[in-house]
């Protein structure tokens, strides 16, 4: 093969179209035979056809339980998200957790900042007990967390995890003291802890060290590096003196977040490599809308993918009166869209075009992913798996019917210019077609029943 576009002749003797290797790495270009899935004859690896799609294997972790939930370790990746109520206003923050419960996090952070949070944190344990709601609290604690934990010992023993700043647990020749009165306190109770660096509160004392000795370096780096660097051994240091104070390893989680996407990875790619404690993942300050969606779902994607994180939040910035729960459901849709868990069934739906002038489909695709999303609370019982069912909702002949058959139910609606035909397949094959104005109305029913059909418990009735 000559220059970077050679191309190998397939065994037809037919000269193969120019396609990049998506294993090597290399400017080798090889298109071998559709049917002999054979190796590229000049790296000698194997035809990316041959391979599997998938994630890397998990990154090995200790085990950490939160309350009944499993964080690491091998357990399925966990969704958590934060209240933002005034945690001393008790029914408010029971709302705000027990609505986010209903959205499917499985943890739930609470601020506790002050006295009469504190003192406010086994009311709403308790008020949530009374509504069934059993999902674990942590409390997160900035400054004078030694000082709550140990004058209000029931809120200690209420919250299924402490969250430790490393950067603003105490200052100067306080910090090591209250860093260890919390390491006492949660040990005493038998509770876990996060130790979670950010550095939008880094420990400025540790960060002027390795700034002081990176400009006397011979070979300094990058103060974004060294900046990475004081996150990586705030929470790593941390940990060994919690280790050191009688903390187990199956009661540490560690974190450390920055707000850009590559400084994100990079540092928690080296978090993993230098150790096995569980990991929490988080963009933090994220930000509003399609900006907060799209950072997050860059970073955490590509950590995901690597195989790196425990658990995760999606750190979104409500629009003013917005609901809460919208970071649950995008950190959920983030991990079933890449195949990690299911949480509800998902809804297919083309993009529309000129062929698609009606909004029928758009119509039927958001009216079916509302009532799904509505009704997953009793469906998750009822319907045991119905969280893997997929539904697709096509806007015209082009991709329509091929779509649906790959859906277990789906339909192709008639595009501009079509006939006002929809047919409906199920399971991959055609099984009616729908005409008239209740099409939507008719499908929705079908949906209905199939879920009854194929998920109904035995002896459900």
């Amino acid at each position: 093969m000559h220059g970077r576009h050679a191309v190998s002749a397939g065994q037809n003797g037919v000269n193969a179209l120019p396609v990049p290797s998506l294993l090597t790495g290399h400017q080798t270009w090889y298109l071998g035979s559709m049917n002999s899935f054979e190796k590229n004859p000049e790296s000698g690896r194997k035809s990316a056809l041959e391979t599997t799609a998938g994630p890397r294997p998990r990154h090995n972790t200790v085990q950490v339980k939160v309350g009944g939930i499993a964080v690491g370790g091998g357990a399925p990746i966990v969704v958590q998200s934060m209240t933002n109520t005034d945690t001393a206003d008790v029914a408010a923050t029971i709302a705000q957790v027990a609505a986010l419960a209903r959205a499917g996090s499985e943890l739930v952070r609470i601020t506790v900042d002050r006295e009469e949070a504190a003192a406010a944190v086994p009311h709403i344990r308790d008020g949530l007990a009374r509504q069934g709601v059993t999902t674990p609290l942590i409390g997160d604690f900035h400054y004078i967390g030694h000082k709550l934990l140990s004058e209000y010992p029931d809120c200690a023993q209420a919250l299924d995890k402490y969250r430790i700043n490393p950067g603003n647990v105490g200052f100067r020749d306080k910090r090591d003291s209250q860093f260890a009165d919390i390491i006492e306190i949660a040990n005493r109770n038998g509770k876990p802890v996060r130790i979670g660096a950010n550095w939008g509160s880094l420990d400025q004392e540790l960060l002027a060290q390795l700034m002081d000795e990176n400009a006397s370096s011979a070979a300094p780096v990058d103060a974004r590096a060294v900046m990475r660097e004081a996150m990586l051994r705030s929470a790593l240091m941390s940990a060994a003196r919690a280790e050191e104070l009688g903390m187990p390893r199956n009661r540490i989680v560690l974190s450390a977040k920055v707000s850009a996407v590559q400084d994100l990875i990079a540092v928690y790619q080296e978090l993993a490599r230098r150790s096995d404690y569980a990991i929490h993942l988080g963009l933090t300050e994220a930000g509003m809308g399609s900006k907060g969606v799209v950072a997050s779902s860059a970073a955490l994607g590509i950590l995901l993918q690597q195989g790196i994180g425990d658990t995760i939040r999606v750190s979104l910035t409500p629009e003013p009166g917005g609901d809460r729960s919208r970071e649950v459901q995008v950190a959920q849709e983030l991990l079933q869209t890449m195949g990690f868990r299911s949480f509800v069934p998902l809804v297919a739906a083309c993009p529309g075009c000129g062929r698609t002038t009606s909004t029928t489909f758009q119509e039927l695709a958001r009216s079916i992913q509302d009532f799904i999303r509505q009704e997953m609370p009793q469906w998750r019982t009822r319907y045991p798996g119905v969280e893997d069912l997929n539904v697709a909702v096509m806007g015209c002949i082009v991709n329509g019917p091929g779509e649906s058959k790959h859906a277990d139910i789906g339909i192709s609606l008639p595009g501009t210019g079509e006939a006002p035909a929809a047919p409906v397949f199920v399971d991959g094959k055609k099984v009616r077609t729908l005409r008239g104005p209740a099409i939507s109305a008719d499908f929705k029913a079908l949906v209905i029943d199939y879920i009854e059909q194929r998920y109904r418990r035995n002896g459900d009735m």
